[in-house]
């Protein structure tokens, strides 16, 4: 496995434990539909939430969750409307980023709720 990709794995069971212990139901962990991907679905309260998780080892190119792009918000709606209709899910909605810093063995983790809104994309 790449070495970004062991990052990565390793930002999504912080980020899957940190929601578990603020009292989150995890669901589902790398739910997939076509080349879309959806990192931690949960519930809280009666809340369905939408986790994408950024994990790098130093923020010198930025914050994590500037890499939540326009684009990768598409691609994050478009996954949650295909899950939601499959499973045919009636509750509120969410977007959250989790952004994630391991630097010489310290995590620093931002929980970001209602980080952007569904707009209707083509």
């Amino acid at each position: 496995m790449a070495k970004h990709n062991i990052l990565g794995k390793k930002g999504e069971d912080i980020a899957a434990r940190f929601l578990a212990g603020k009292g989150y139901r995890i669901i589902e962990r790398n739910w997939r539909t076509g080349r879309d991907e959806i990192d931690i679905i949960a519930y809280v309260d009666k809340t369905l939430v939408i986790v994408e998780v950024k994990t790098r080892s130093t923020d010198f190119f930025g914050e994590p969750e500037e890499a939540v792009t326009e684009r990768k918000q598409k691609f994050l709606v478009r996954a949650a409307d295909k899950y939601v209709n499959q499973k045919e899910i009636d509750s509120e909605i969410r977007f959250d980023i989790i952004s994630i810093i391991i630097e010489q063995g310290k995590e620093t983790i931002k929980h970001i709720e209602d980080a952007f809104y569904p707009t209707i994309y083509e």
